[in-house]
Order: C-alpha cells, then structure tokens, then sequence
C-alpha cells in the first residue's frame, strides 16, 4: 500500500516538475518576443509612449478647465497648439544654428585632431610611434596600394535625411494627445472597468490619479528646472565668450532630460567648442568644469529640494533603465525612461502586493492614497 501511494505521489510529481519546466520556457519565449516588438515597433511604440506621458501630465489640467465650463476637446485643442507652436518656434529658432553647427562639425573634428597631434599636443607621442611603425613596415618591402575613400555624403546630409521621419513622429503624438485629452476620462474608466469589486475600482482610480499628479508634478518640476539650467549654461559660456552660447543653452535643457550622460554629454561638447575657440587647454577645461559645476549644482542642491525626495529612486536602477531604452529606443529612449520608471514605482508605491518591487525601486512613499484604499477594503 505504502510502495502505491509514493508511485502515486512520484507520478504527481513529474508532471507538476514538466509543467513548471513548460512554464517558464513559456516565460522566456514571451520576453524575447516583447523584446523585439519593442525594437522592432519603435516608430510607432515612441510617439505612443509619448504621447501617453503627456496625457497623464495634462489630464489633471484638463479636469480643471472642465469645471469651468471648457470642453475636453477644447482643452485638448489648446494643449496641443501651445506644444505645437513651441515646437515650431523652437525649430524655426534653432534650424539656423544648429544646421550651421553640423555643418561645421567635420572640420570642428579635424581642427581638434590637428591641435592634438601638433608639436607638443597630447598625441604627439602617438603620432611618434605611429610614423615609427610605418617606416617599420615600409622597410619590409612590401608593396602597398593606396585607396582613397571618397564619401559624398556629409553629416549634415545624413542628419537632415532624419528630419522628416522625426517630424511625422512628432506630429503622430501631438494628434495622439489630442485624441486622449479630448475623451476626458474615458480611458480611466475603461481601465477601472476591468475590476470586478468596487474596492479594485477604487483602489485603480486613486493610483491612477496618483500617478497623475505626481508625474505632472516631476515632469513640470523638472522642465522649469531644466530651463533655469539652460539659461544659467547659456550665460556662462557667453562670459567665455564661446561661439553658440545660446545653441548650448537649449542643448543642455534638452539633454539634462537625460539622466547621468546628459549633463557629460553637454560639457564635453563645450569643451570640444572651447578647445577650438578659445585656443588653449585649459580654457577648454574651465569651460568643462563650468558646465559640471552647474549641472552638480542642479542635481545635488535644486532639484533634491524642487522635487523633494518621494522621488527618490534606486540610482543602479535609473541607469539601467536609461540603458535598456537607449539601446532599443537609441536617444528617445532615454528621455522616456525616467518618467516611465516613475510610473512603475507609483503604481508599486500604491499597490499592497508589489511594495517588494516598490522598495526595490526607491524609497516606498506610504501616501494617503494607498491607507484610503485599505481603510475602504476593510
């Protein structure tokens, strides 16, 4: 009898061990697919994921105007003009220099590499044992054919041939956000609809609101932010009497979006101008360290006490987050991984079962909202 029961019991078992085996193949296989619609889908998943973003942002707004009498589709009309006649300005403004920029960007690369590799540059040794080498080689015997590679196409071709693919995109998320804005609550109701109890409807339309206005709150917090550093970068490089002291500045509001490699980008690009303009090392170095100190400035002192620190995030996760999006989004990507970080941790923050993830993440904030909804469920 006991021989039958541990055959039973042994038979159970391997079936059990097979599926969970099943399972997470099944797993697997789901995540690589999810990974490559990702990349595969970016032209359409970016301005989506954009546009939904802005939605979150402006739905709160919206329900402000609603109760004085505007119309969801009025409110959206406007949203989406300011955007887009910022957008227009901003392009109209910037086309000229920035064109002139790639333009010159070629022969920028090429006066650096001159002035490192001239007597007593910093490649000087380089180039020594370079010419070395080849003489080296050259002794050998060995005939040698020289090709010439001749490319026709510059970068500011290359950059430009971008434009209008660019341009559509943006254009889809702009009539995207109007279409969200304009269905009012439409969408949030959709999505409480899917709970069956009242306590699970409840409970998704306070992290919903809650991811509302605490993204709006980042997001507004964070561009004000970054145009106060934009301005303070632009002022600082006209005292150094840089070249594009205004180009930098809209560049380094536009990359401090950017967690950890916007702001180096930023001053490695000055210091690059620098080097050139200013015609001296050192000065590149000053307009380097100038750049950091006011980014550091913005992220130690500012921005801690704007945004206060409910926001507070796991640094190794925000940069592994920037990365993963950088690679299957390429630059987009890392502007949209912040603030879809973000919304995953408010919805771990206000969901009983995933405060695991939530600590993970950051700091758990223990707002109202979640006691709301256990006070409710009890």
């Amino acid at each position: 009898m006991t021989d039958e029961s541990d055959t039973s019991r042994n038979g159970d078992a391997v079936p059990a061990a097979a599926s969970k085996r099943l399972e997470l193949a099944a797993i697997g296989i789901f995540c690589i697919l999810l990974l490559q619609t990702l990349v595969w889908a970016s032209d359409f998943l970016i301005p989506v994921t954009a546009a939904f973003l802005g939605y979150f942002v402006l739905n709160r707004p919206r329900r402000w105007l609603a109760k004085a009498g505007v119309a969801p589709a009025v409110s959206a009309g406007l949203f989406t003009a300011i955007l887009a006649a910022f957008i227009v300005v901003l392009l109209v403004q910037l086309s000229a220099p920035a064109a002139q920029f790639i333009e010159d960007l070629p022969s920028l690369m090429e006066q650096i590499k001159e002035k490192l590799s001239a007597s007593g540059g910093t490649l000087e040794a380089i180039n020594d044992a370079t010419v070395a080498a080849e003489e080296i080689i050259a002794d050998q015997g060995a005939e040698t054919v020289a090709v010439e590679v001749v490319s026709n196409t510059g970068v500011a071709a290359t950059i430009f041939s971008m434009a209008p693919g660019f341009l559509s995109r943006i254009l889809f998320a702009l009539i995207l956000l109007f279409f969200l804005v304009a269905s009012g609550d439409m969408f949030l109701s959709k999505a409480v609809q899917s709970f069956e109890r009242f306590s699970d409807k409840r409970r998704a339309v306070e992290v919903l609101h809650a991811i509302e206005d605490r993204l709006g709150y980042y997001l507004g917090g964070i561009t004000i932010i970054n145009a106060g550093l934009g301005i303070a970068v632009a002022i600082a490089m006209s005292l150094w009497n840089l070249p594009g002291a205004v180009l930098l500045g809209f560049m380094a509001f536009g990359l401090n979006f950017v967690p950890f490699l916007g702001g180096l980008a930023g001053a490695t690009i000055a210091a690059a101008i620098a080097f050139v303009s200013l015609d001296g090392t050192w000065a590149a170095a000053g307009v380097f360290g100038t750049y950091i100190l006011l980014t550091s400035i913005e992220g130690q002192f500012i921005t801690p006490v704007v945004i206060s620190r409910r926001m507070r995030l796991n640094t190794t996760v925000v940069f592994l987050s920037v990365a993963f999006f950088a690679w299957i989004w390429s630059v987009m990507g890392m502007v949209v991984a912040l603030p879809i970080l973000i919304v995953l941790k408010i919805a771990c923050d206000e969901t009983q079962s995933l405060q695991t993830l939530a600590r993970f993440l950051g700091d758990v904030d223990n707002g109202n909202i979640r006691k709301k909804a256990d006070t409710i469920e009890e």
